[in-house]
């Protein structure tokens, strides 16, 4: 830490640096926190969270009850043990509530007054956040598994929706009608997910065990049908021109859209060039995954080595994006885990689960030191964090 701090000091050092740094540091110490709750409002399990993005303060979750909650993550209080409490929900005597389980819920990407819904009963609801009344639901032919808004358009409104239809729906919020469709999977939809680097393309996962990238701009639509193997297999193959070997249920791209990840429920993920279509051939091991529906986990923001931390049964694995190491496994819930969130403000992780809560993971405030008579060695080093500091002595 001094080392970064006097190269900055002295200008030899971006100030980026040690910022990334130390936000390494951070999502390496991560531990479940044992002096902050999140009310528990679910009566079932958790499916789906999101933080905005303008404070970073607000958190919607949605759960299979179809309630929506709507949480302060801000500790207010000061005291040191303290309770994220609900603003407020919809709950079940809400006029607008879903009717069945909540799948997705993502806030408007510019303004915390709207957020969106969408659930097993065939909408979408797009929510006024003052009143939490509907200001327009979207009616569809098929359940809804999916949704996103581009974090980045500025020329469109569109909110991609994904059913167990095989066609993409596009909807745009200033028209409040389906603007066009997206032909090409031969399954559900499971997953959906704008890239964050171009607002006109898209990413669709689907239970033909294809992902899809597609320029909204076009007529033919998509761009690249991802292939596992990269060409190299005969068309003949049934594996040919897949991601996985089985239903592909989660999606997310990395903050920089360079790269896109998607998990399967063959228990791989795979790290995929999102410009060329290409597999990186990046080995994660096993991640286990035994959803049936859309899987919906998170990648860390401004580190020095950019992390993925993804559900595995009642864990979250977190791993290295680049080079596929396992790191740890979070242990606190005590059934399957449906999704998570990252807080890159302060490197904090949320987690909803099917035992009905929500768990809060922060840095841990210091590091274990090690007894005396046992003296430390590289194998007790955590590698990614010997990596990111590596430098440190010498450059300063």
């Amino acid at each position: 830490m001094l080392g970064f701090l006097s190269a900055r000091q002295a200008g030899l050092d971006h100030p980026l640096r040690l910022r990334r740094a130390e936000s390494t540091r951070r999502v390496l110490g991560l531990e479940l926190n044992k002096d902050r709750d999140v009310e528990r409002i679910h009566g079932s399990g958790v499916n789906t969270l999101d933080i905005e993005p303008v404070e970073a303060r607000y958190m919607l979750s949605g759960g299979s009850d179809g309630v929506i909650v709507l949480y302060d993550l801000e500790n207010s209080s000061r005291q040191p043990y303290y309770t994220c409490k609900a603003v407020c929900s919809v709950g079940r005597n809400h006029p607008d509530v879903h009717k069945y389980s909540v799948e997705t819920v993502q806030w408007y990407p510019h303004d915390t007054g709207m957020f969106t819904s969408s659930s097993f009963d065939k909408t979408l609801k797009v929510w006024d956040t003052n009143t939490l009344q509907t200001a327009d639901v979207f009616n569809f032919e098929e359940t809804v598994y999916s949704h996103h808004m581009s974090p980045v358009a500025t020329k469109h409104c569109l909110v991609a929706v994904g059913t167990r239809g095989p066609k993409v729906q596009l909807c745009d919020l200033k028209s409040g009608s389906c603007s066009h469709i997206l032909q090409g999977h031969r399954q559900e939809i499971l997953a959906v997910s704008w890239s964050p680097r171009c607002e006109y393309v898209l990413a669709t996962a689907s239970a033909d065990s294809r992902v899809k990238l597609w320029d909204v701009r076009r007529a033919s639509g998509c761009l690249i049908t991802l292939d596992q193997h990269n060409g190299k297999k005969s068309q003949a193959v049934e594996s040919a021109n897949t991601a996985h070997n089985g239903k592909v249920n989660g999606l997310c791209f990395t903050n920089d859209g360079l790269h896109l990840l998607t998990v399967g429920t063959d228990n791989r993920m795979r790290l995929w060039n999102s410009s060329s279509g290409e597999n990186t051939l990046v080995n994660y091991g096993k991640v286990c995954n035994d959803s049936r529906k859309g899987l919906k986990f998170t990648v860390s923001y401004g580190c020095s080595s950019e992390f993925v931390f993804v559900p595995y049964g009642s864990t979250i694995a977190v791993y290295t994006i680049y080079s596929g190491e396992q790191i740890t496994m979070l242990k606190g819930h005590y059934k399957s885990v449906d999704c998570c969130v990252f807080q890159s403000n302060f490197q904090e992780l949320y987690s909803g689960s099917r035992d009905c809560n929500i768990l809060a993971w922060v840095p841990s405030l210091y590091e274990p030191v090690p007894d005396d008579d046992e003296p430390t060695t590289k194998s007790q080093l955590n590698p990614a964090f010997e990596d990111a500091w590596s430098s440190s002595d010498e450059e300063g």
